[in-house]
C-alpha cells in the first residue's frame, strides 16, 4: 500500500509539472490604421495626394475623404500609406506591411463604370503582390467608385489573388478598407 501511495504522488508531481516550460504563445496584435493615403504621381509630373480617407476615432461612422480627379489616357506610379493618427507621433503602419508583407496584399477594386487598370508593383519573399506600390493607368472619361482593402493573412495562391481579383478564397482580414467617388476627365 506504501509503494502504491508512493508511486501515486510520484506520478501526480511529474504530471503537474512539465519540463518543458513551453513559452506563452505569442499574439499578433493587429494594428489600428485610421488613416489611408493615396499618392499618385503621373508620368514626367509631380506626386500628389490623391485619395485620403481618416477615420480618426477608429469607429468606421463617418470617415473624412478627399479625392483628387484624374485625368483620361494617363499612366501614375502610385503608393498607399497606412497611418495610425491615435499614436501622437502618427505611427507609420506601411513599414509593418512591407516587412509583413507576406501577410498583406492590397486590392484596388475598381467599379465596372470607371475605366481604369491596376499593376502591382512590389512584392513579397515569395515573389506574390503586396501592393503598396502600383501603377495606376486610365483610359476614357468616366465616373465610379474605387475601393482600397489591405487584407491580412490571406491566401495569395488563390485563383486570381496575384492579378488583384478578391475572392472568397482569398480570405484573412479586413485591416482597413475604403471607398472613393473617383472622376476621370
Amino acid at each position: 500500500m506504501k509503494l502504491l501511495s508512493l508511486s501515486l504522488i510520484a506520478l501526480l508531481t511529474f504530471s503537474a509539472c512539465s519540463s518543458d516550460d513551453d513559452a506563452p504563445e505569442l499574439i499578433n496584435q493587429e494594428e489600428v490604421i485610421t488613416t489611408l493615403n493615396v499618392y499618385l504621381t503621373p508620368e514626367g509630373g509631380t506626386e500628389m495626394l490623391a485619395f485620403s480617407y481618416n477615420d480618426l476615432d477608429a469607429d468606421g461612422l463617418n470617415p473624412e475623404k478627399t479625392t483628387m480627379p484624374l485625368s483620361a489616357n494617363t499612366t501614375y506610379t502610385g503608393r498607399v500609406e497606412f497611418l495610425n493618427k491615435l499614436e501622437d507621433p502618427a505611427e507609420d503602419i506601411t513599414v509593418e506591411v512591407r516587412e509583413e508583407g507576406n501577410e498583406h496584399q492590397v486590392f484596388y477594386l475598381p467599379s465596372t463604370s470607371l475605366d481604369l487598370n491596376t499593376t502591382y508593383l512590389d512584392t513579397d519573399v515569395d515573389g506574390n503582390p503586396i501592393g503598396v506600390e502600383f501603377r495606376l493607368q486610365t483610359t476614357t472619361v468616366s465616373n465610379g467608385i474605387l475601393t482600397f482593402i489591405l487584407i491580412h493573412d490571406g491566401n495569395k495562391f488563390a485563383a486570381g489573388a496575384s492579378e488583384g481579383i478578391l475572392s472568397d478564397s482569398v480570405g484573412g482580414e479586413t485591416d482597413i478598407e475604403a471607398t472613393f467617388d473617383v472622376t476621370i476627365q
